[in-house]
């Protein structure tokens, strides 16, 4: 199924989301990565995370990526690299039009409500924080991974899954096969989580995106009573 909007006004404006999605766009078109792949390779391990990077505390050696075995010994590639800083800065790389595309429009459709339901400085510490631990995930289910890890996917997984139990009878219009159908949004939510288990590709760092939904699901569930107190108040009649 192709999201293609949500049936759930706002009332207030998605600034932080725009802001997000503009960061990403910027960054890919204006500031990122080469498009000739040996320069984007290299590109993506000066900025990127890199799991054996985390696990062994310092950057990768040209030996463990030709390999890709992590712990080998040999002279780091960028030995300045601050590897705890790039788990930050992974958040807004990406490796693809595509990628990007499909990122930002996840979050231009569901980051709004969640926006409007967190307000602005508790949206964006939700994006934030879901995004490194989605990275956390990774991390921990693939300690020796010698390749870079980009993408907002994580962050964005965390709006899901708050936006899953905020709203889950709003629906979702939603291209399914070739109909357009109104879903229930925790039937959509739902089956985008499950077919995350079926992603089993190098490509696709699907452990990412679980534990990024799952933290988003679970941060919200604290605070959940305050968060439709404020939407109530936010829609009551004027």
């Amino acid at each position: 199924m192709i999201p293609i909007r949500d049936i759930n006004p706002t009332r207030t404006a998605p600034v932080i989301t725009l802001v997000l999605i503009a960061i990403n766009v910027g960054i890919f078109f204006f500031v990122q990565q080469p498009q000739d792949a040996a320069a984007e390779a290299e590109f993506l391990y000066e900025r990127a995370v890199v799991a054996c990077e985390i696990t062994d505390g310092g950057p990768v050696s040209l030996r463990e990526v030709e390999t890709a075995r992590c712990g080998l010994a040999g002279p780091p590639i960028f030995p300045d690299k601050n590897v705890y800083l790039a788990a930050f800065t992974s958040l807004f790389l990406h490796g693809g039009v595509l990628h990007l595309l499909g990122n930002v429009w996840f979050l231009w459709i569901f980051g709004n409500n969640v926006e409007e339901a967190f307000g602005k400085p508790g949206y964006l510490l939700l994006y934030l924080a879901a995004g490194l631990a989605a990275t956390a995930g990774f991390i921990v289910g693939n300690p020796g991974s010698t390749v870079p890890l980009i993408g907002a996917s994580g962050a964005i997984a965390g709006v899901l899954g708050a936006y899953a139990l905020l709203f889950p009878r709003h629906r979702v219009l939603a291209l399914v096969f070739v109909v357009f159908a109104p879903v229930p949004s925790v039937v959509f939510l739902a089956i985008w989580f499950g077919t995350q288990f079926l992603v089993q590709s190098a490509a696709v760092a699907w452990e990412a995106h679980v534990v990024g939904f799952i933290f988003g699901m679970a941060a919200t569930a604290v605070l959940r009573r305050p968060l439709l107190v404020r939407l109530a108040r936010i829609h009551q009649p004027i």
